[in-house]
């Protein structure tokens, strides 16, 4: 449903030009694609009508169709025709006069968000002459923003590529540290995408935060076998199999950790899949396979490819800012060679505790006002809140008594009865502008047939008194009219309650307020529905991630354990590799709470993904210490050797891609914005969990799947019990 809102600063909404306005964007709007024609509403249309009675029976009458009121006189009429109407002034008409509304309803099938947007606002652009404000809001323009936003996306795109090619330039000082991980980049995109597109799955305008996340991580593999390339130079003597030995051994030595980064991606991406969510389902499709075809764009491409280098000495530019990034792992070396690094061991506990208690806090939905995926002081928003402030509400629930079994069951005085004590239990709460059903209209076409007494103002006691009222109502009604109180049976109605916001908690607090109106209110026939409409949607999709968080977090973490124990034959490994990953998501659902982040149906993926990525680095140094005392180095030897090595990748890529997702704050869609600095957050703990407390566990607990026998006599007393 699209809401839209024509208001006056000055005066009422009763003169001739302002509801010209009204008429014109009226009928302008039967011309939008996928309208449903019977579901347009506003004072010009047929289905805001009068109910009156006369010698002849019931009628009724559109208050302004087919015409404007033309002078003083029928103006007036129009006025007070309003103000008696309790289902117009109100709802439709703000109770200051100052502002009307029209509806629109789409067939859901059918309906084209990025078409719809733009030919609402051709509307709108042809009558808004200045003189009013009109204000439109509902889902098909809420994502007609997020397309129209598009281009600018895609140029943040190109940026934040062109920043991390430059700073991998500068950084690495080669061709090969830039053209590689772009290509291994690219080339996963490609096959993603296409087999995506053989498989149907669409790419949402949302999703390039995701896919952007998958990019960093083929960056990143890229990058660390490039600089383990870069090493092998070194050591290795000048001659004719140079590039290919260096190829070899990176690849031998980096397979492990970068396939094992890779399929814990991929893996802790898929336990998304188990939401009931079709969204979900389908992202989850499109980021396992993005992320599976690292394992071959990333992992083995890479070191292919410079196995073919010429000129492997060489360098691109003069500028060496290795020493300055050198001077960051000695620190590291430092710290974990010292005994700071107790000190590290003992923050990070402190952090995962402290941090865990905070994000406890983390609210499921969304967690402000207006749209999340926009910024407060976007237009959509602005006018949500704009409209919201004069009417019950823009967001809809819609709530369904009856049984098909029982044709003419919404009759009885039960329902009807049920219905009016529903609406008056909701409407306590404050976020709940207002509600409408049935039980609303009787009561006036009662009145009516009284001539207008308001003693006769409610419903009958007597059944079939009511169940006339029905029928008359019934037969002075337009197509559709009826439609969004009951259905042809009578067997079901339905109830509409407004909403001034969309937040989960005034969600929740609903949904657990009908639940406990139908526990505490029986009926002896017919049945309670919940609940459609779009805050009847997010209130299951809620539901859901709030009881699926917890458990979708644990199974994660439990696969990423299984993967680690079985590659490296050891449950210590498993335990040894949840730390950097806890810290990491403990720290960002933390700063998510801060920054009044909801977990919501966009940012669950985001959160899933995330962590794989908290452990990625930590894998590539463990594996160098492990390598290094396979050969018979010291533990001290191997720690530093592996700091300086698999640390100069670690480093490297972080500050390159941290740099480039913190270029996404400045995005129009606050969504992207965020995700962009939880990406950042994400990739800043988790490498300093590499480089800080990943190293400091090895040393202090001396893990035999990492050290071997030969230094069990080292090894702590919960090393050997385990």
């Amino acid at each position: 449903m699209v809401t839209i809102m024509i208001e006056v600063d000055q005066g009422d909404i009763f003169h001739k030009s302002v509801l010209e306005k009204v008429r014109d964007l009226t009928l302008a709007m039967r011309e939008v694609s996928a309208v449903n024609q019977f579901q347009i509403t506003s004072l010009a249309s047929k289905k805001l009508k009068e109910v009156h009675s006369s010698t002849e029976g019931i009628e009724s009458s559109p208050l302004m169709w087919p015409d404007v009121p033309q002078d003083a006189e029928r103006m007036a009429e129009l006025r007070s025709a309003v103000l008696r109407n309790p289902l117009v002034y109100g709802p439709y008409v703000s109770k200051d006069l100052q502002a009307t509304l029209i509806t629109v309803d789409f067939i859901d099938q059918k309906v084209d968000y990025a078409t719809v947007f733009k030919e609402i606002n051709a509307a709108i652009a042809k009558v808004d002459d200045g003189s009013v404000r009109i204000r439109v809001v509902g889902d098909p323009i809420l994502f007609g923003w997020v397309n129209h936003y598009l281009p600018e996306t895609l140029h943040l795109v190109f940026y934040a590529l062109g920043l991390t090619l430059v700073m991998l330039f500068v950084l690495l000082r080669t061709w090969r540290g830039v053209v590689l991980p772009l290509l291994a980049g690219l080339v996963s995109a490609i096959w993603a995408l296409g087999i995506c597109q053989i498989l149907g799955i669409h790419f949402e305008p949302l999703v390039i935060v995701v896919a952007m996340l998958i990019t960093s991580r083929a960056v990143s593999h890229s990058v660390q076998i490039v600089n383990r390339f870069d090493d092998e130079l070194d050591i290795q003597p000048e001659g004719v199999e140079l590039p290919r030995t260096a190829a070899r051994v990176a690849l031998a030595d980096l397979f492990r950790p970068g396939m094992l980064g890779v399929i814990a991606d991929a893996a802790c991406m898929a336990v998304v899949a188990m939401s009931p969510i079709p969204m979900l389902q389908k992202l989850t499709v499109l980021s396992v396979v993005w992320v599976a075809t690292l394992t071959v764009s990333a992992v083995i491409l890479t070191p292919v490819l410079l196995s073919y280098i010429r000129k492997p000495r060489g360098f691109a530019h003069p500028v060496n800012l290795q020493p300055l990034l050198r001077k960051v792992l000695d620190f590291a070396v430092g710290i974990t060679l010292s005994r700071a690094r107790f000190v590290v061991l003992a923050i990070s506990l402190i952090v995962i505790v402290s941090a865990g208690i905070y994000a406890l806090n983390l609210k499921i939905g969304d967690a402000n006002p207006g749209s999340p995926i926009l910024w407060p002081q976007a237009k959509y928003n602005q006018d949500s809140s704009a409209i919201n402030k004069r009417f019950e509400g823009v967001d809809r629930m819609f709530v369904v008594i009856g049984d098909d079994k029982h044709p003419g069951l919404v009759k009885s005085n039960e329902a009807l009865q049920s219905m009016n004590r529903f609406q008056r239990f909701m409407e306590v709460q404050p976020e709940i502008g207002g509600s409408l059903s049935v039980a609303d209209v009787l009561p006036h076409v009662n009145a009516s047939l009284h001539e207008g007494n308001p003693h006769y103002l409610e419903m009958s006691d007597n059944e079939a008194i009511n169940g006339s009222l029905l029928a008359m109502l019934d037969s002075v009604s337009e197509p559709g009219d009826m439609d969004r109180f009951i259905d042809r049976g009578p067997a079901n109605a339905s109830v509409t309650l407004m909403f001034r916001d969309r937040q989960g908690e005034t969600i929740r607090t609903a949904v657990a307020r009908i639940k406990e109106f139908i526990a505490a209110n029986p009926l002896r026939e017919g049945k309670w529905q919940l609940a459609g409409g779009t805050v009847g949607v997010m209130a299951a999709i809620n539901e859901i991630i709030l009881s699926s968080q917890i458990e979708a977090i644990a199974l994660a973490l439990l696969v990423l354990a299984v993967l680690c124990t079985i590659v490296y034959r050891s449950t210590i490994a498993g335990m040894l590799f949840m730390v950097p990953v806890i810290i990491s998501n403990m720290l960002t659902f933390a700063f998510m709470v801060w920054m009044g982040i909801g977990m919501s149906i966009n940012t669950v993926p985001v959160a899933a993904l995330g962590i794989g990525l908290g452990v990625d680095y930590a894998f590539y140094i463990a594996d160098r210490v492990k390598e290094e005392i396979a050969i018979g180095s010291t533990p001290e030897h191997a720690i530093r050797q592996a700091l300086q090595s698999a640390g100069m990748g670690v480093i490297v890529t972080a500050s390159v891609l941290i740099l480039s997702t913190l270029l996404w704050w400045v995005s129009s869609l606050r969504f992207q914005a965020e995700m962009g600095l939880l990406m950042a957050i994400w990739l800043s703990v988790s490498a300093m969990s590499a480089l800080f407390v990943m190293p400091s566990m090895i040393y202090v607990f001396r893990p035999k799947f990492i050290f071997g026998e030969s230094h069990g006599e080292m090894r702590t007393p919960l090393e050997q019990a385990a």
